[in-house]
């Protein structure tokens, strides 16, 4: 293994940062959650982003408290995460994001088992709001087959990336499973201009029958 492990460099497939569509079969992987409902643009929204990231980095940052966790390695944390979908009742044409249900994340090394989660929850504790300790999770996920493509630009313009992965979805003789969706944030839509961010759009699919 590399001094450190980086995922852009690693897990192309997972991340692909090209401009066509892809299809991938994805291995279960491990993730700290936390979920909620509401408009992302809010004080709520990004303090359940600080939660993840203070555990991420609790247990990245371990060794310089030392505290070893067995089979650990040095490497980047992995790119914020969310699924994203509606009440199974919505039915407007336009989005409301204060009824947007979402579920966030940060994927974790393999090493990371619930004995890690549990010591670095209580060397992140004092960072993490009193509402939200009870909220992380650590979670396998297996997402299975999936169709991505690489979004640039705002959120809001989101439609017009996700009508090109599913015109070439169906002409690869898939559809979707679910009007749930991912995103995963390359860039740092804190920091980063509208024009220039760059998310992973991703959807589960199944052949058409």
């Amino acid at each position: 293994m590399p001094d450190k492990y980086e995922w852009r460099k690693e897990e192309k497939s997972i991340y692909p940062s090209g401009k066509k569509p892809s299809i991938v079969t994805l291995p279960t992987q491990t993730f700290i959650t936390i979920s909620g409902q509401g408009n992302p643009n809010t004080e709520a929204f990004g303090e359940h982003i600080a939660a993840l990231y203070a555990m991420s980095y609790a247990i990245k940052m371990a060794p310089k408290k030392d505290v070893h966790f067995p089979g650990a390695f040095d490497y980047t944390v992995y790119p914020l995460e969310g699924f994203w979908t509606l009440p199974d009742c919505y039915n407007k044409a336009e989005v409301d994001k204060n009824q947007l249900i979402y579920k966030i994340m940060l994927k974790q090394p393999d090493f990371v088992t619930q004995a890690v989660f549990d010591q670095a929850f209580e060397m992140a504790k004092s960072k993490i709001p009193v509402d939200l300790q009870s909220e992380l999770r650590l979670e396998t996920i297996a997402e299975g087959e999936v169709g991505m493509i690489l979004h640039v630009g705002s959120f809001d313009n989101e439609p017009e990336s996700f009508a090109k992965l599913a015109e070439f979805l169906a002409a690869e003789g898939y559809e979707r499973t679910s009007k749930a969706h991912k995103e995963i944030y390359l860039s740092d839509f804190r920091r980063v201009a509208e024009e220039k961010r760059k998310t992973i759009l991703r959807v589960t699919i199944k052949k058409q029958a």
